[in-house]
């Protein structure tokens, strides 16, 4: 039985994410028939329109989810919470002939690591050894690719990059560290804080989403969705710092030291192996697929929605304890770093004889 619908129908799994809340938004906006499957779990409290049916099921139980979606069919599949390679199959096994089009949520984390030049396009070599995520994500992704070449299932691959909204900072710490920043203590930037780093909201990202949907020449293809908005790493957070009106307390940190001292950390892994590196993509593949894609919304007019919505929330905003902790044991291993190089910079000068008795290198003498 088709999805009864107003245009395409499409069916969204997860739907209440940063990404997927604003997906949902946009495509019942355009008036889509929109289904969500998930737990029956909207942790944010997103806002999601009135039109949109429900299903709960766990969609790591593909028992649960056939009984939800019945006999069902869709337009579109989007599918935010598959994460590796088993996810992959599955998905297949139950949206293959269920759906004319499954869009597979990826990362664009899954490029090479070093960038070796930019921009980024889909094409680039898709190799990260430093972050098993975006290893599960290629993963995935071969799955869906064998199977579309193999037995035709309709997939086409989405790579958000760093996507927020007001409810979820595009900073490592989220909430932690605006309440850091807000109260005075340190916080933590990779590297000298001068890559850059392109920052996409989630209602721009939805843009290119929705216009994929039902789109028969996107089947096969990837496509990475971003925003042209780019910073250095400083800039985000001394932004932040102008929204709450008060100057960020940065320490500069190289990316490898974060994660020997922070391997208990989520978001150690994930700054070596792609927030310390600069990431400025090329958008004209998307562009071409749908048209009037054009993100509008740049991080430092959007901030001011985010401090908002901190203090209209501040329930679901407060400090992450074992967080606060870990930026104190980050800050306080670079203290001791610098002292130990101060004291050894003390020694090399004192054991310097007067420059008198110094002679320039030969390439230097004049």
């Amino acid at each position: 039985m088709a999805a009864p619908s107003h245009g395409l129908s499409v069916l969204y799994l997860g739907g209440t994410g940063t990404i997927s809340a604003s997906c949902v938004r946009r495509s019942a906006a355009a008036g889509m028939s929109v289904y969500v499957l998930n737990r029956g779990q909207n942790a944010k409290h997103r806002s999601l329109p009135e039109s949109v049916t429900w299903l709960q099921a766990d969609i790591g139980d593909p028992a649960s989810v056939s009984k939800a979606l019945g006999d069902l069919e869709f337009g579109a599949v989007a599918n935010f919470v598959s994460y590796n390679a088993a996810d992959a199959a599955r998905a297949i096994e139950l949206f293959h002939g269920r759906t004319r089009q499954y869009l597979h949520i990826s990362t664009a984390s899954l490029y090479r690591k070093p960038v070796l030049a930019w921009p980024i396009v889909e094409s680039n070599l898709r190799q990260n050894p430093f972050v098993g995520y975006s290893r599960d994500k290629i993963a995935a992704e071969d799955e869906l690719m064998r199977a579309c070449v193999g037995t035709g299932f309709p997939v086409t691959i989405v790579r958000p990059s760093h996507t927020y909204d007001q409810a979820t900072p595009p900073l490592p710490g989220d909430w932690t560290v605006i309440d850091r920043i807000a109260r005075g203590a340190e916080v933590i930037v990779p590297g000298d804080g001068t890559s850059l780093w392109t920052l996409t909201h989630a209602d721009d990202f939805a843009q290119g989403l929705v216009g994929l949907l039902g789109n028969p020449r996107a089947i096969g293809e990837a496509f990475h969705i971003t925003s042209d908005d780019i910073y250095t790493w400083d800039q985000i957070y001394s932004i932040v710092g102008a929204a709450l009106g008060v100057e960020p307390r940065i320490v500069h940190i190289p990316a490898d030291d974060i994660l020997a001292a922070a391997p208990d950390w989520f978001w150690s892994e994930l700054i070596l192996g792609d927030l310390s590196h600069s990431a400025i993509f090329d958008n004209a593949k998307i562009r071409r697929y749908v048209p009037d894609f054009a993100p509008r919304l740049t991080f430092h007019a959007a901030v001011r929605d985010m401090i908002r919505w901190r203090a209209e929330h501040a329930g679901q905003c407060r400090p992450a304890p074992a967080v606060d902790a870990i930026m104190d044991r980050l800050a306080g291993g670079h203290h001791a770093a610098r002292k130990i190089f101060a004291d050894l910079g003390a020694a090399a000068q004192a054991a310097t004889p007067p420059a008198s008795q110094l002679t320039a290198p030969a390439d230097r003498a004049s």
